[in-house]
């Protein structure tokens, strides 16, 4: 058993959707947060750039003592992840596109993919494609845009512009019969009420983040990582930004992101049980 911090890395507020999952698999763990908001977003940087980002970012959480990572992170986690195992001993847990069970629900046999350039361009997408649609005679469209990580991150993410980018960059996915959509990056979750408004219920929205979770809990159980206690797990997070700036957008998200027995509305961690809440915890900036 361990009761050392779980670290948790994206380039932005994204993985926040991330942390929901992994704090409703792991209520005992404390997780540590690291969002490069200096550098984000990732996916239109060189691949080079994008593993030094990600080395950075994960040596920074190694040096604060956590037992493990999640690269809570689609970009990241397709071009950082082997060479990230072959520099840390301890467990480093990727992002995989939930590709397989949009292809095992489907019923029209096409569904799409909304991902950053970064995404589509790494090897990881194409793999799981070839390995889960290929076979199965399942149509994959991909769409693909600049503009809605940024929204994202400026709190926008319910603003008319972020409605006009995925109006234009779904439609042709929705008029080909798509009847899933992956949600192939960590910020897109969060977008999950615009595209219904605009679609209803056009697509079965599918995201990483709950697999993630729990096969995180298998990896730290199998390590024997795993925390003794059963509830009570902290957050702490850390910006490579602007900490004040950061703050009221990562406080909406996570109370977006939370349901119950998560993050309360304004940010505050309750048990699921007592409903007791606490403060957000402080957001330290930090260099990476």
């Amino acid at each position: 058993m361990s009761d050392a911090p779980l670290g948790v890395f994206d380039s932005g507020v994204g993985g926040l959707s991330v942390l929901a999952d992994l704090r409703r698999a792991l209520p005992g763990e404390d997780l540590l947060y690291l969002a490069d908001t200096a550098h984000v977003p990732y996916g239109a940087r060189p691949d080079d750039e994008i593993r030094d980002l990600t080395d950075r970012a994960v040596s920074a959480l190694h040096a604060r003592g956590v037992k493990g990572v999640v690269v809570a992170c689609n970009t990241a986690s397709a071009f950082s992840l082997g060479h990230l195992r072959s520099r840390f001993e301890m467990p480093i847990i990727g992002l995989v596109p939930a590709v397989k069970p949009a292809v095992l629900s489907t019923r029209s046999g096409v569904v799409g993919v909304l991902a950053t350039p970064g995404t589509l361009r790494g090897t990881l997408l194409a793999d799981v494609i070839r390995e889960f649609a290929d076979p199965a005679g399942v149509r994959v469209m991909r769409a693909v845009s600049t503009e809605l990580v940024p929204l994202v991150e400026a709190g926008q993410a319910d603003s008319a512009r972020a409605h006009e980018v995925l109006r234009e960059i779904l439609t042709p996915l929705a008029q080909a019969g798509a009847d899933g959509l992956v949600l192939g990056c960590t910020h897109y979750p969060f977008l999950a009420g615009s595209i219904r408004a605009e679609f209803g219920d056009t697509f079965t929205l599918l995201d990483s983040g709950p697999a993630v979770a729990r096969h995180t809990r298998r990896v730290l159980t199998e390590r024997e990582l795993l925390s003794g206690r059963e509830s009570g797990g902290q957050e702490r997070f850390l910006v490579t930004g602007d900490a004040a700036r950061a703050a009221p957008v990562m406080a909406a998200l996570l109370a977006a992101g939370m349901g119950s027995g998560g993050l309360a509305a304004g940010g505050a961690y309750t048990d699921g049980q007592s409903n007791r809440a606490a403060p957000l915890p402080r957001i330290e900036s930090i260099q990476t």
